[in-house]
């Protein structure tokens, strides 16, 4: 798929739904998981698209791209989703131009994150637009703003304090545990120091020894090692300091992997049932399109408590209503609080004021390449005319000078980009190149 070397930014949306307005369930509707999105780049020509991506989380479904209607980014997002495009529709928020380019940013910097800062958001636009680059649909435009969005990221993460301390979903369900097991009259949730950024490793060391609760006791299976998967392990080995976890993935390698760094067990997919026949803590974090536990895998199994990150939900309406279990999903888990989220939200000014200036820096990038068709076609008429041998001989110019041309058009491109004016292209290089 090829697209074009200019885009028109008047062009650019960014569609989609977060949760600011739906739930998790509702969300999961249009969910939209690897094998959907390979799907979708498939048919994209069909809609008229040739750039765009489509970032899906258990925060969002959004779809960036350049299109003459918007109708064609949902059009084509809704084609294999659970959900129907009238829905959608009345539950999303179109974002156009600038305001689309500002909302990336945003979304990459956690900015708009349902926990504030929450860095792993980066990890997750970086891996959507792959996909879609590697099937030709991020052109240079795109390739750009990445970038920008990357440097801005980058930035933030190293001048401010905004994805300082250890919030972030998965750091969320060590919390819940902790709250779970000893009760609100304890101590509610591991609550970092405001300085926790600027913690040194033997710091963290102490504060987690003195802090930890003893859990060793309690069976966990995690389900699903991708990044989340990942990500909350680590978090349950450093801050409960518990290895009675037994990992479970449908590609067995990367669970077994996984367990050999970290001391841990692993099983294989053909014995879920049975590992969470035996488990207390139960977490979900798998990508599958279809609950992947029902209500007949945990039923008079004893008391659980099931924790799912997974959008769509992959533990079944019926599982979760069981007397036996106890179920938390990712809205449940966003409303955990921490003194980090007040040090962070002190930070977003900060965050906003980067995010303004790389955005700037990308305005005038793109300003200058919306000249190049007209630079490259003065460059085309200045070598004609430079080798024509009546012009060189009236005129007592030197023969065609590539790199003295390039130079003459690098001027124009600068004098244009100033004085944001078209005329006289031909006749002003000329003179700058006799002169």
């Amino acid at each position: 798929m090829n697209t074009k070397d200019t885009q028109n930014i008047q062009d650019f949306w960014a569609i989609g739904i977060n949760y600011k307005k739906t739930d998790a369930s509702l969300r999961g509707a249009f969910a939209v998981n690897n094998e959907q999105y390979d799907q979708l780049l498939a048919i994209a020509p069909d809609y008229g698209l040739n750039e765009f991506f489509i970032l899906s989380t258990c925060n969002r479904t959004e779809i960036y791209g350049f299109a003459a209607s918007p109708k064609q980014l949902t059009s084509l997002l809704c084609r294999v989703t659970a959900g129907d495009e009238a829905t959608f529709n009345s539950i999303s928020y179109t974002k156009n131009n600038r305001s689309a380019i500002e909302h990336l940013f945003n979304v990459a910097a956690g900015l708009d994150s349902q926990i504030l800062g929450d860095y792993e958001i980066l990890g997750q636009i970086k891996i959507a637009v792959k996909n879609a680059k590697a099937q030709g649909f991020i052109g240079p435009f795109m390739e750009r703003l990445i970038n920008s969005v990357l440097q801005a990221s980058k930035a933030i993460k190293t001048h401010t304090a905004l994805s300082g301390g250890t919030v972030s979903v998965s750091f969320a369900a060590v919390q819940y545990l902790r709250e779970y097991f000893e009760g609100p009259t304890n101590t509610p949730g591991m609550r970092c120091p405001s300085s926790a950024h600027m913690m040194t490793p033997a710091t963290i060391e102490h504060y987690i020894a003195k802090n930890k609760i003893n859990i060793e006791d309690k069976k966990i299976v995690l389900l699903g090692t991708g990044k989340i998967g990942k990500s909350t392990c680590r978090n349950l080995v450093d801050y409960l300091n518990t290895h009675n976890i037994t990992l479970i993935n449908r590609t067995e390698e990367t669970a077994k992997n996984l367990a050999n760094e970290l001391g841990l067990k692993s099983a294989t997919i053909e014995n879920l049932e049975a590992e969470m026949a035996d488990a207390d803590i139960i977490l979900v974090s798998t990508s599958a399109a279809e609950p992947v536990i029902v209500a007949n895998h945990l039923a008079n199994k004893g008391k659980k408590l099931v924790i799912d990150f997974s959008i769509p939900c992959n533990v079944s309406a019926d599982a979760q209503k069981l007397n036996n279990v106890h179920f938390v999903d990712v809205d449940i888990l966003s409303k955990i609080k921490d003194e980090t989220l007040s040090q962070r939200k002190a930070e977003v000014p900060k965050a906003v004021a980067i995010i303004n200036d790389i955005i700037n820096e990308f305005t005038e990038w793109y300003d200058l390449r919306k000249h190049v068709p007209v630079l490259k076609a003065v460059k085309s008429k200045l070598r004609e005319i430079i080798i024509d041998p009546v012009l060189v001989e009236s005129c007592h110019v030197e023969k065609v000078n590539d790199e003295k041309i390039q130079k003459v058009i690098n001027s124009l491109a600068i004098k244009i980009r100033k004085n944001n004016t078209f005329g006289c292209h031909y006749i002003m290089a000329i003179n700058e190149y006799i002169a």
